[in-house]
């Protein structure tokens, strides 16, 4: 069963389930802005699932926070001091839940079956707050189903602040990962829709021609300055890329590769590409190739869209 809400004046209902597309599904290519896209994740950071959701923020590029009771304590013990959690000067939790949700723009609770505890109080703040709710019955719609629905939901509420409670390990000890990559997926999916006909950072530009201190030497090194200058969704569109239109990147990404590590002076990164490709008698066109191919091998470990099951 998926459940959605938009604001607390509405009841709760079940609007779909595996076997039938729910009816606010079909309404959302239609009335949902495109424009907009998650710019923070917040957790509880209580349990393992939790802070799986947490480390895809940070996989991904994602701004992250949330309130954690004093002490930053949790389930599992102390919340490690790589989540940027603020600490609530109360040991309850409950209170670190409403707080959630009331700096967040909507609610996503991912769940098997009926909500109780913890996941049935977020239904009732989020209510009490108005504040878009989204839930998801994993007993009853799989899980890429899940993504897609939870993209559309984002985009469709222009959800740009999300709060995740998730289920917990005691169900299922594959939950976390199982819950990460949900919200992985849907989030790949709304940084690949936000904008319709969007298309990669366009590199010609003069404004990103720049001096490099100093030129790497290796594919390697040239490929992570290029990692660490591209916005994230230019990251994930070149992630999914077939190898076939990597051919569509050479006018642009091409022409600031061959420009911003000067591969035309026959440098040492150009001996780099010529080994990599096992082709001394590579150009400068291929050696650029060679180091957009190596880029887009990392990256489809990063930010591909996984199929989740």
């Amino acid at each position: 069963m998926i459940y959605f809400c938009p604001y607390s004046q509405y009841s709760l209902r079940a609007v779909g389930t595996t076997s039938q597309r729910p009816a606010f599904h079909s309404s959302i290519t239609t009335y949902g802005s495109y424009k907009d896209m998650i710019k923070k994740i917040i957790s509880g950071g209580q349990t393992e699932e939790d802070q799986a959701v947490l480390d895809i923020a940070i996989k991904l590029g994602f701004p992250h926070g949330g309130w954690i009771p004093k002490g930053r304590i949790t389930k599992t013990g102390t919340l490690p001091g790589r989540y940027r959690l603020k600490e609530m000067p109360t040991d309850n939790y409950s209170e670190c839940i409403e707080q959630n949700i009331k700096d967040s723009k909507g609610t996503l609770i991912i769940s098997y079956g009926k909500l109780t505890g913890d996941f049935d109080y977020a239904r009732k703040m989020t209510l009490k707050h108005k504040r878009q709710l989204l839930g998801i019955d994993l007993n009853q719609t799989i899980a890429f189903e899940a993504a897609s629905l939870i993209k559309d939901w984002i985009q469709l509420r222009h959800i740009d602040v999300l709060y995740v409670i998730g289920p917990s390990g005691d169900i299922n000890p594959d939950i976390g990962k199982h819950t990460a990559g949900i919200v992985e997926s849907a989030l790949i999916l709304d940084l690949m829709n936000a904008s319709p006909g969007y298309s990669i950072t366009d590199f010609s530009e003069k404004d990103y021609f720049e001096k490099l201190p100093e030129t790497p030497k290796t594919v390697n090194q040239a490929v992570d300055i290029l990692i660490s200058k591209m916005v994230l969704k230019d990251k994930v569109i070149i992630a999914n890329m077939t190898y076939g239109e990597l051919v569509d990147l050479n006018s642009s990404l091409g022409a600031y590769i061959k420009n911003i590590f000067r591969l035309w002076s026959g440098n040492e990164l150009m001996e780099s590409c010529r080994f990599v490709t096992k082709n001394k008698k590579l150009n400068e066109d291929g050696a650029c190739f060679a180091i957009i191919e190596t880029l887009w091998k990392r990256l489809r470990k990063t930010h591909k869209i996984r199929v989740v099951k």
